[in-house]
């Protein structure tokens, strides 16, 4: 009995790595009153059964944090059922903001919302009862996947499908006798109780969607399309039922505008959904890419094994013309590989044993075998459509006046039909004259093409990205990104190929260039900078061994230094040996650094020891994308810790004007700072891990793909093409979802600023405007899909 009121909580906790851990904080919850805890450390979850008389979740959370472990915030994705326009978002969206710890936004076009929530003051069920409460329902996209979210929205389209075309059969005559009214004949070619035959059914059996999505909303404290449809059919036809009931002759009836108007809804509804559709085919695309099964190589037998059931570590062998199941790196065998679905690139490449091959692209000529190191969310593939996916759910700023008129929107609406009604009644004394006037401005306005203007552009834009190797992590990013003025490369991997080569040593008067390269290789060992692999890698093909060191030291962003036969070396730039009292004369490194090589000194405080040249290639395309960013009003500006020689001729063969040299790894978001303060909108392109904090204070930070984890993580962009030329097609793809954003708000603004007060002054018949209010989503629907014409640089 005492165990009937008892609630169970399932906690993330994050921080811990061993079993001690899991003992330390399943220990601490244990010693609670009316509290049993259970941890996991391979889930990394706590299951706590509690009595809440004695204890809240706030409390368990809080001492699990006291323990040294931390609670995470958890993020999921819900489906959502019912919402008919934007108002429907934003009502929804505004409920489960008011949840504590709860941060949430709903996307009308995906009929989904991305909520982030902190286990121990909000859980999934008190989302979904929140939903339910505001008019809607909701379901965790974890729990159905997508295939079964796939195939629920097909039969919903099919029902209403069929409801649509009884509609139709049902509406035609009616329409067909407005038409001879408006050819001059007025009489009644269908008798009046056979039109209320006609349009009973398509009011309450076919419109009644409408109503209980009005029911919904009035309930929730809101108001919505429906309640607009509803309210505007249901007074032409209650009119006209009262006019036929009573035999009042001298009335008109308005059966044929009821059901035109639902017929005619529900018909923008289904073309709005299936152009909604084609919105997310680019994530539709990607995913259909991946092969449903892999052939494996288990006890010494090759099986065909459903792509759910892979593990890390599985050996895959792939056949030529196969779509490769998993990421993984080749252990046996050659081939040349298409990865244009992933990064845009139209060359194959070559792979072969060593190499990393990623799911869903296309092994070309030969037999590959590889080990699985990333598998079902674990791939690369999984990974961008779950950053798509989170940008097609995120909102624009440019959104907020759109939500914001959506709010309001059905309120205003119902008071300038009700002042429509009144002014009509009153100056022309006709009842249905007013009624039908008031009707027309209820079914011509819409709130739906303003929430979708937005919305649809940014899933099709950042869809359209993904296909090309342009993946946006929010909409806010791809909306900044067309604002860019400035932008700062930085030259290594990001202008340059990224794969520097010792070009050039020079040892001084009584070295060798073994002995030189042996002693910079004792330096520079473990050091996994650009320069020092270059310098390793020389060795190395010269069979040279690093000569041991001592007391090594390293000077960040300058040299190393280490002692080295009873006395210290230094080893890095020009610049630094000077600092360290290096004797070294300029002329010495002069004919290296006019060639725009990177020259690297070793030294003591008596002599030199001598100089290597380093040489990194600009990548083949760098001039022409700068040249191309130039034309777009974009100034480019390059940071480089090389010297002032060596940048100007890195920057000349660029063709870029502005360079800054000798810039420390610290110093370069000090720079990006010092951009933005003269009142430039900077973006700032780069690839290593020195490049981060930079990348996050750009307004717009781009990342190389083939850089480093944190680098990307730190980047608003990442740039699957390693090509400065991705970052001149991603602010193109900003500038043109942006150019479908505003012609979209554009049409919805004026559709609805038009279209209300001809309405209002009964220049609309309510059957045109309500063909006029079906259409307006359709058209920015289809203006948003314009977007899939748009091509990269590479596939022009």
């Amino acid at each position: 009995m005492q165990n009937i009121n008892r609630l169970r909580i399932d906690l993330p906790i994050s921080g811990m790595t061993c079993s001690a851990c899991a003992a330390r904080i399943e220990t601490r919850l244990n010693q609670q009153a009316g509290m049993s805890a259970v941890v996991n450390l391979t889930a990394e979850k706590a299951r706590v059964d509690y009595d809440p008389s004695q204890t809240t979740p706030e409390q368990i959370v809080a001492l699990i944090q006291k323990t040294g472990y931390g609670v995470p915030a958890q993020q999921i994705t819900l489906a959502l059922e019912g919402m008919t326009c934007a108002a429907c978002a934003t009502r929804i969206e505004k409920a489960l903001n008011q949840l504590p710890g709860v941060e949430a936004r709903v996307n009308f076009a995906t009929e989904q919302a991305i909520v982030k929530y902190q286990p121990g003051q909000t859980d999934l069920a008190q989302l979904i009862d929140t939903v339910r409460k505001t008019g809607y329902s909701a379901r965790e996209m974890a729990e159905q996947g997508r295939e079964a979210e796939r195939a629920r929205k097909l039969a919903l389209y099919q029902k209403e499908f069929k409801q649509f075309w009884i509609a139709a059969v049902l509406t035609l005559p009616l329409v067909a006798q407005m038409g001879g009214m408006l050819s001059g004949d007025h009489h009644d070619w269908i008798p009046r109780w056979w039109q209320l035959a006609l349009a009973t059914p398509v009011q309450f059996w076919i419109g009644k969607r409408f109503y209980l999505g009005a029911y919904h909303a009035l309930r929730g404290g809101g108001a919505n399309m429906d309640v607009l449809v509803s309210l505007g059919t249901t007074t032409a036809y209650l009119l006209s039922l009262v006019v036929t009931l009573f035999g009042l002759h001298e009335q008109h009836v308005y059966f044929e505008a009821s059901s035109a108007v639902i017929t005619l809804v529900l018909l923008g509804k289904l073309m709005e959904a299936r152009a909604k559709g084609k919105t997310s085919a680019a994530i539709e695309a990607l995913i259909k890419l991946q092969p449903r099964t892999a052939r494996v190589e288990r006890d010494g037998q090759t099986l065909d094994v459903p792509i759910e059931q892979l593990q890390a570590g599985d050996v895959c062998i792939v056949r030529a013309g196969e779509s490769i199941p998993v990421d993984g790196e080749v252990i046996e065998g050659a081939s040349s590989v298409n990865e244009a679905m992933l990064t845009g690139e139209s060359m194959p490449l070559r792979k072969e044993s060593g190499s990393h091959v990623y799911a869903a692209t296309q092994n070309l000529d030969g037999m590959l075998k590889l080990s699985a190191t990333g598998v079902g969310k674990e791939t690369q593939l999984a990974h961008i459509v779950r950053l798509v996916e989170d940008a097609q759910g995120s909102k624009a700023p440019i959104q907020r006046l759109a939500d914001v008129i959506s709010g309001i929107f059905v309120p205003i609406v119902v008071g300038i039909a009700l002042v429509t009604f009144v002014l009509w009644w009153w100056l022309s004394g006709d009842l249905s004259l007013a009624l039908i006037n008031a009707v027309a401005v209820l079914v011509i306005a819409c709130p739906c093409a303003l929430g979708l203007a937005t919305p649809t552009a940014i899933m099709v834009g950042t869809g359209r990205g993904a296909q090309t190797g342009i993946l946006v992590r929010d909409a806010r990013a791809l909306e900044q990104a067309h604002k860019i003025t400035t932008l700062i490369v930085d030259k290594t991997g990001t202008l340059t190929a990224g794969a520097p080569t010792v070009t050039d040593v020079q040892p001084s008067a009584g070295m060798s260039e073994s002995d030189l390269l042996a002693t910079a290789a004792a330096l520079e060992q473990g050091s996994q900078h650009p320069l020092a692999e270059a310098i390793l890698r020389q060795a190395a093909e010269r069979g040279i061994t690093a000569a041991a060191i001592n007391d090594f030291n390293t000077i960040v962003g300058k040299g190393v230094s280490a002692s080295y036969n009873n006395e210290t070396v230094f080893l890095g730039s020009l610049a630094f040996l000077k600092e360290c009292g290096v004797p070294l004369q300029a002329a010495d490194a002069q004919p290296l650094l006019a060639q725009g090589k990177t020259v690297i000194g070793l030294g003591t405080t008596q002599r030199l020891l001598g100089l290597i040249a380093i040489a990194d290639p600009i990548r083949a395309d760098s001039a022409a994308a700068v040249r191309r960013l130039q034309a777009m009003g974009v100034e480019v500006v390059m940071l480089t810790g090389d010297n002032p020689q060596t940048a100007a001729a890195i920057a000349q063969q660029a063709g870029i004007t502005r360079y800054i040299a000798e810039v420390l790894p610290q110093d370069k978001a000090q720079q990006v700072a010092q951009h933005k303060a003269q009142g430039h909108v900077v973006g700032m392109a780069g690839d290593g891990i020195n490049d981060a904090p930079a990348l996050s204070a750009a307004d717009v930070g781009f990342a190389i793909s083939s850089g480093s984890d944190i680098a990307i993580e730190a980047a608003d962009i990442t740039l699957m093409r390693n090509s400065l030329m991705s970052v001149a097609d991603a602010i193109a793809l900003s500038r043109a979802t942006l150019r479908k954003i505003r012609q979209n708000l554009f049409f919805a603004f004026i559709y609805n600023v038009l279209g209300i007060p001809l309405a209002a002054l009964g220049f609309l018949n309510p059957v045109i405007a309500g063909g006029a209010m079906a259409m307006s989503s359709v058209s920015v629907v289809s203006n948003a899909l314009l977007l899939k014409r748009w091509r990269a640089s590479g596939n022009r």
